[in-house]
């Protein structure tokens, strides 16, 4: 008969278990149980576990405990002991408090370091003792520019999502952070899936290290109840405000192609009596916050989010997610539907399906290996008239199927507040952005009113240029 693996045998110093029991934690999850030894080992990691399933503790926890219990070398203001990169500003505030809970009982200062906020109060935090920094590429780099921050005494190097921030077109900056660092270190490098782009990486980055991957690549959670609708892309906001009206869900997450639909669809939401409110890139990083505590909090029943917030959003016991329109890129779905079904609860993830969106979802069914079910929509009326213009249809990937190019990538990074005081800039949307208001705004002129006729769905075929499971880079 095994022994059950508890926090309190994983060897943590004393402080850290008792800040764990304060949480209510006493067993770890798998990656948390497997990650944990080797990290305390002092080698280096190569990780992979399903969104939801601890990876943050997986590497805070053994770091904390390595940081408390040896001395800081020269220590002096603004040299971090540990740097943990991540892709977005919601990450770097997630894994920044998780430092905080877990190292309350400990005298570790840590601070984090985004984009899209005034830069100042990060120059007056780096002027004190920082033992551990969380970080995103692009302002991490700014300061570097200013030389307010030094790198020289990293002892441990964590780059958490990994595969997010090579999605983002991080590489560069993670190349140019990589440069400064002392060559003695340990590197941890966390992912939610072990792509051919991460192993390549890995080989560049990792010296012996020790893998662990807790689930097949590219799984989802199997308590999540995964279900599709199909329904034309112009009744989806009336069908999504009839189901939350009909399953009384309280809390919604919902996921959307643009940041332009996300607004719109809000608006509909709001106008429709049911609270809602949208997150993305072009939102300020104080309207992000305020929507995503009002939404923790109950006051705001629905968030409306795009991808760039799919890896940031951290809400225990979410019941529901919605796919309102289906990624361009299959992996993204896995990040989505991860919100729900965290930490062993349950969770349902409804994807809404326009028949242009066919092969996105069988792209998806083959990355994730089973059928996602069918089900019937009950008393729902699509209104008499329909709005079929060209806005309500799924725009167009900018570059073959993934939706990856270049230009997807170069308005991901200015929309994520990741370059400075100037991120953000909404007068340099990027072409991605471009490419999604050409989108929304339709290519085709509309048809004179004696001809009116619904439009015809465009080909499948012609959504796609790469082959199905390339991402498109």
């Amino acid at each position: 008969m095994t022994t059950e693996i508890t926090f309190s045998s994983l060897a943590l110093a004393e402080p850290i278990l008792r800040a764990i029991a304060d949480a209510g934690y006493i067993t770890p999850t798998p990656i948390q149980a497997q990650a944990i030894p080797q990290v305390l080992a002092g080698g280096d990691l190569l990780a992979a576990a399903q969104t939801g399933t601890g990876k943050t503790a997986g590497f805070t926890l053994p770091i904390l405990h390595h940081l408390s219990t040896r001395a800081a070398q020269a220590p002096r203001p603004g040299r971090p002991r540990c740097l943990i990169l991540v892709p977005t500003r919601e990450l770097a505030a997630q894994v920044e408090e998780s430092v905080k809970t877990y190292g309350k009982y400990l005298s570790l200062t840590s601070m984090v370091m985004f984009g899209g906020v005034n830069i100042n109060p990060q120059f007056k935090a780096l002027k004190s003792r920082v033992d551990i920094l969380v970080a995103t590429p692009g302002r991490l780099l700014d300061h570097m520019g200013q030389k307010t921050v030094d790198l020289s005494g990293v002892e441990i190097l964590v780059l958490d999502e990994a595969d997010r921030m090579l999605d983002m077109g991080f590489i560069r900056d993670i190349k140019k952070v990589l440069a400064v660092l002392p060559k003695q270190r340990q590197n941890l490098l966390f992912s939610a899936t072990f792509s051919d782009e991460i192993r390549t990486l890995a080989n560049g980055l990792l010296h012996n290290p020790k893998s662990i991957e807790v689930a097949r690549r590219n799984t989802t959670v199997e308590i999540i109840e995964q279900s599709m609708y199909r329904v034309p892309q112009a009744h989806k906001r009336d069908l999504l405000a009839h189901l939350i009206r009909h399953h009384d869900w309280q809390q919604v997450l919902v996921f959307t192609r643009t940041k332009h639909g996300a607004n719109k669809l809000a608006e509909k939401l709001n106008k429709d009596g049911i609270t809602a409110a949208a997150i993305h890139g072009n939102k300020s990083q104080s309207a992000r916050t305020k929507a995503l505590a009002s939404f923790k909090d109950g006051s705001v029943r629905v968030l409306v989010a795009t991808d760039i917030a799919a890896r940031g959003i951290d809400i225990d016991q979410l019941p529901q997610v919605v796919n309102f329109e289906l990624p361009n890129v299959p992996e993204d779905y896995v990040h989505r539907i991860g919100r729900t079904g965290r930490a062993g609860t349950t969770g349902s993830a409804l994807s809404l399906v326009d028949d242009e969106e066919i092969s996105y979802l069988r792209d998806i069914e083959k990355l994730i290996k089973r059928s996602i079910v069918r089900v019937e929509v009950e008393g729902f009326t699509p209104p008499a008239k329909a709005d079929l213009m060209s806005d309500e249809r799924p725009p167009r990937p900018p570059h073959g199927r993934g939706g990856r190019g270049q230009g997807q990538n170069n308005g991901q990074r200015q929309n994520s507040g990741q370059r400075g005081p100037q991120s953000g800039n909404r007068n340099a949307p990027g072409r991605a952005a471009q490419g999604q208001a050409a989108a929304g705004a339709g290519g085709a002129k509309p048809a004179p009113p004696r001809a009116a006729q619904p439009r015809k769905p465009r080909p499948q075929a012609a959504l796609f240029s790469a082959k199905p499971g390339s991402r498109g880079h």
